[in-house]
């Protein structure tokens, strides 16, 4: 007879390593990459905040994926690095489920903000006459308040049809709570999770991949029709930062779910977890600050300001 969920209380947190000495020399260096991450997105939001050569569509829908991205980061590091410290690895059944839900949210939510931040693009190299007119402050309130929306009726789905299904004796979660981790752990046919995640997990990351698919390809014509080399450049330029952004988030989401080869590979899940949970959204303030001359100055003002303020 299988035991059923609502007889579990709790799972078990593996982590990356069991060896002890690995173990505090992890804990410095996500630590370490929780504090860049953190600080790196929240002197983004800070810049576009206090600077007003940001206020626009673009640093608008950027400040929400940061904000995103540092809410991403605080689902799962400061749990794995409170486990490595205390060294005890369990996690509520209640506490992991919430973990998957704002891990679903999250993720989901990255995806439609690189999306909106695509056709802003699309809008101001393409149709720089009507930028005004389709990016109001009305329209970028509803490409922002949207996907929250849509983000969290599909978490809660997920999550609705995970709390149906049986888990067995085996509890062992490699790293955080997540869609593939708690599948994996349950007793009976999860074909009703599986074809939900397929539809609607599915549909909310190729819908916008699509989108930003297309706008790229209509940047591109665009940018091709210009007939200097300097205004190409300038032009691809302004696109650069955005780009590296979508390849990094797409790129950790190929090597988590559509990994080469089908067998299961705890390393290769390893991996794939660090690049997707720590390391892309560490990168993503660089990929902003260090190819955008705007964001760069704004950081620099705000800085110059702090520096200001403190020695006063």
């Amino acid at each position: 007879m299988h035991q059923g969920n609502q007889t579990i209380s709790e799972f078990f947190l593996l982590g990356l390593t069991v060896v002890s000495e690995q173990q505090q020399h992890i804990f410095t260096l996500f630590l370490c990459m929780y504090l860049v991450t953190i600080v790196g997105n929240l002197l983004i939001i800070l810049a576009i905040i206090n600077d007003a050569h940001l206020h626009s569509p673009m640093y608008f829908f950027l400040g929400n994926l940061s904000f995103t991205d540092i809410c991403f980061t605080t689902t799962t590091i400061p749990k794995m690095l409170a486990d490595i410290q205390s060294q005890s690895l369990i996690i509520s059944f209640a506490g992991c489920l919430t973990q998957m839900y704002f891990f679903v949210l999250l993720v989901d939510l990255d995806n439609f903000f690189l999306a909106a931040m695509a056709y802003d693009l699309n809008i101001a190299i393409c149709h720089p006459l009507h930028y005004a007119a389709l990016l109001s402050p009305k329209g970028c309130v509803l490409l922002v308040v949207t996907p929250w929306v849509v983000s969290n009726l599909a978490s809660v789905l997920h999550l609705s049809l995970l709390g149906l299904l049986n888990f067995c004796d085996q509890r062992e979660i490699p790293h955080f709570c997540d869609l593939e981790t708690m599948l994996r752990l349950a007793c009976l046919d999860s074909q009703i999770n599986d074809l939900t995640i397929l539809v609607i997990g599915g549909s909310v990351i190729f819908i916008p991949f699509t989108f930003i698919f297309v706008s790229y390809s209509l940047i591109g014509c665009t940018v091709l029709r210009i007939p200097s080399a300097k205004g190409k450049w300038k032009t691809f330029s302004t696109c650069g930062s955005h780009f590296l952004a979508v390849a990094l988030f797409y790129g950790s989401i190929v090597g988590v779910y559509f990994p080469p080869s089908s067998a299961y590979s705890a390393e290769r899940d390893k991996v794939a977890a660090i690049m997707y949970t720590v390391v892309t959204p560490m990168m993503k303030p660089f990929s902003y600050s260090l190819r955008n001359k705007d964001m760069k100055g704004a950081l620099r003002r705000l800085l110059i300001r702090e520096i200001y303020f403190w020695r006063w």
